[in-house]
């Protein structure tokens, strides 16, 4: 018998197992996905929480420190920084107006009377003027917007910050 014609023979031999052994495979996976599904669903959340500040536009609507700068410079955009008064003495922005955010409800429209300017609403990480958002929107203020990072995002960024 020649080269080829062992090769040949060889091959023939062997395909049906390699047939065999897809068919055996084409099962596998869905046999796998199905014993394993709490792998996947773990995996398909952690994917969605990674994703959710980009699917929901930002953290809350926030602006960046840069995005803040420009908005207090061109639309006289008002700060208001919802931190206790310990963290607002420990470092705000300058002109910010601290109204805590247990008594923003209350206080905020007596601190902010024009509903059309910008709103900025500040905290130590952006955790509370979050949740100040949506206060302050539904009090009107419909261009309120929070600091994304808060305060931290704006040391980082080397922005003045009033003692």
């Amino acid at each position: 018998m020649s080269v080829s014609g062992w090769v040949k023979s060889g091959l023939s031999a062997l395909r049906p197992d390699i047939l065999e052994s897809r068919a055996d495979l084409k099962g596998l996976g869905v046999s796998f996905v199905a014993e394993n599904w709490e792998l996947f669903t773990v995996a398909l959340g952690s994917g969605l929480l990674l994703m959710w500040p980009a699917l929901t536009g930002g953290a809350g609507g926030g602006v960046n420190p840069n995005e803040a700068v420009q908005l207090i410079n061109r639309e006289k955009a008002v700060v208001v920084d919802v931190c206790s008064p310990e963290e607002y003495a420990g470092g705000h922005i300058k002109d910010a107006k601290n109204v805590p955010l247990g008594d923003l409800e209350a206080k905020l429209a007596a601190t902010v009377k024009n509903k059309e300017l910008p709103l900025i609403l500040v905290c130590a990480s952006g955790m509370r003027s979050r949740r100040a958002v949506a206060i302050a929107k539904k009090l009107g203020y419909d261009k309120a917007q929070s600091l994304a990072g808060g305060m931290g995002a704006w040391r980082t960024a080397n922005l003045p910050v009033v003692k």
